[in-house]
């Protein structure tokens, strides 16, 4: 009995050894060619090379659509105050049509290994922040996709509105200035933040990890500065534009650690 313990004991640290961050291409693989932020054709993209997760920005128009995009305004017209009919014909820059949440989401439904990462954009009040919230969850809901989407929101109104309407979803908040502690008692299930958050708080990596608050961090950029990320104890997620180098850093060090696994093994 003594022995299959310290064996069990063994492998779950092996497991822990080998563990890695997960990648979440920030508003889809648009670096790829044929590809634009926040397009389908980047969902598809970051999902045919094996991420864990596609990041996409939603803004609910005057009539209550919800459209992916990540900037307030489009050709100057601020999205929240105009209808979507206004705005369905502009064209992102690899020609697709602006896409809807429910085009979007219908997308990603059939790429079942993708989480879809759903950013609510913050809206001009507190009660636009709740209806947005509320328009995502019903679609998400409706669409079936609860497992498959996570959600993320710089507004503490938005995190909250979400706990409260979909209380088993993931919710991650952005902006940085709350200790995962603070979080876990908001009831969220992460923090989202900016890589210089934890220059400022490197103590909110451990933090979180005792507190069971999943880390995200973005946006890791540049091979040197995700080789640095990748290596970083306390980080779950790494949100980058450059999904393709991370994933390559990542398979060069799993290939790496195996090697000294089996040495190790031998010796025993």
């Amino acid at each position: 009995m003594r022995r299959t313990l310290t064996l069990l004991a063994a492998a779950m640290l092996g497991i822990a050894a080998l563990a890695q961050p997960k990648i979440v291409a920030h508003r889809g693989y648009w670096r790829a060619d044929g590809s634009a932020q926040n397009s389908i054709a980047s969902l598809q993209k970051a999902a045919g090379i094996g991420c864990y997760g596609s990041e996409f920005d939603v803004w609910i128009t005057a009539d209550g659509v919800p459209v992916v995009y990540h900037d307030p305004t489009i050709d100057g017209i601020r999205i929240e105050d105009t209808t979507y009919a206004t705005l369905m014909n502009h064209r992102l820059a690899n020609g697709e049509f602006l896409p809807t949440l429910q085009q979007y989401l219908t997308e990603g439904a059939k790429l079942k290994g993708c989480q879809l990462i759903l950013e609510i954009k913050t809206h001009r009040s507190d009660a636009r922040n709740r209806r947005a919230a509320d328009i995502s969850v019903e679609l998400v809901k409706m669409l079936g996709l609860e497992r498959q989407t996570e959600y993320i929101a710089f507004s503490k109104v938005v995190c909250q509105r979400l706990h409260e309407i979909a209380p088993d979803a993931k919710v991650a908040y952005l902006n940085g200035n709350l200790s995962p502690a603070q979080i876990k008692e908001m009831g969220l299930s992460g923090i989202d933040y900016n890589e210089q958050v934890f220059v400022k708080h490197p103590e909110w990596l451990q933090e979180a990890k005792q507190l069971g608050i999943e880390v995200n961090v973005w946006t890791v950029n540049g091979e040197e500065n995700l080789r640095r990320h990748a290596t970083m104890d306390g980080i779950d997620i790494i949100t980058t534009d450059d999904p393709e180098v991370l994933k390559g850093i990542l398979a060069g060090q799993q290939a790496a650690k195996q090697p000294a696994a089996r040495k190790s093994k031998k010796r025993k």
